[in-house]
């Protein structure tokens, strides 16, 4: 699965166990040049690269998803992660992979939000 990791995620923490197990991870966290990028262009860059977009910015993301949405604009989908602490890895690739085996294929989770 193509995978964009928000800013807010541990790329070597969450991004590395993905990426162990065959995912196309982007972490922004990993890029200088995608540093303090505003929540309407991540989605639109995870949109863009065709990835699925996992974030903690559950705040900020589930608005622009809908507002996305009621525009008739698709993205490739988001996880967002609610209730889990940014410290919890374990707990956060698991879930992350819970839902990729729920739907495995990249074009399923076109418009999908779901969250942990």
């Amino acid at each position: 699965m193509r995978l964009l990791l928000d800013a807010n995620l541990s790329p070597r923490r969450i991004g590395g166990p993905l990426r162990a197990a065959g995912h196309d991870v982007l972490a922004l966290a990993e890029d200088a040049s995608l540093e303090g990028m505003a929540d309407p262009v991540v989605l639109e860059l995870a949109a863009g690269d065709e990835r699925v977009l996992v974030t903690r910015n559950s705040l900020d993301f589930a608005p622009l998803a809908r507002q996305r949405a009621e525009a008739q604009r698709s993205h490739e989908g988001v996880i967002l992660i609610w209730t889990l602490d940014h410290h919890q890895f374990a707990e956060i690739v698991d879930g992350v992979e819970r839902l990729l085996a729920q739907w495995p294929e990249q074009h399923q989770w076109r418009d999908l939000v779901m969250a942990l």
